[in-house]
């Protein structure tokens, strides 16, 4: 029995097997960076958040210890898009000690007719600063309903790390601005019509 010859092989069936496997390749490399791009977002949103990278403010799970007697500014900024709220905060700023928690108050009236559900997104300026702003509880950090024609009061739990006045980019920063701004949710299913009587 003999042996066949790669050499011998057709030249056109050698183009088909060559072609094959790098439309295998392909598809796989592609397969792989689609993979990725998906698996990217929620990594990136976990870095930032643990590391408070871009001004992304990091949950606290207590308060520090330490209570400086350097004060800082801390104004709040609203927003909404594309929802029928209108949303505010109780005070335009408050005076804080670095290591003090403080309470901020915010407030979204709901001009539906209907319960509507939001989630808030935030950031603090400047971007340095968002290592050290930390929240022990908010309303950002799940999605919030507020029914028809209703008001609600929403809390913010919130200190500034007393790392924050030896950090050689923040010592010398008198002001942040913790800025806030509610997004329509987009994971939620609009509640099922009721059958006619």
């Amino acid at each position: 029995m003999s042996q066949t010859d790669p050499s011998r092989t057709p030249p056109a069936r050698r183009r088909i097997g060559r072609n094959g496997r790098v439309a295998l390749i392909c598809g796989v490399v592609f397969v792989a960076m689609v993979g990725a791009a998906y698996a990217a977002i929620p990594f990136y949103r976990a870095f930032c958040q643990a590391t408070g990278y871009g001004g992304t403010i990091r949950k606290a799970e207590a308060a520090p210890g330490a209570v400086l007697d350097q004060t800082l500014e801390i104004h709040f900024d609203t927003n909404v898009r594309g929802l029928p709220w209108d949303f505010s905060s109780e005070q335009s700023s408050q005076t804080v000690k670095i290591g003090e928690t403080k309470v901020a108050i915010f407030k979204v009236t709901n001009h539906a007719d209907h319960p509507v559900t939001a989630r808030a997104v935030f950031n603090v300026a400047p971007d340095q600063a968002g290592v050290y702003f930390r929240k022990l509880s908010c309303f950002c950090f799940s999605d919030q309903t507020v029914a028809a024609g209703a008001t609600v009061e929403m809390p913010v739990l919130y200190f500034v790390d007393p790392k924050y006045a030896t950090d050689f980019e923040t010592r010398k920063g008198k002001t942040i601005t913790l800025s806030y701004t509610f997004f329509p949710a987009t994971d939620v299913k609009a509640p099922k019509a009721q059958a006619a009587d």
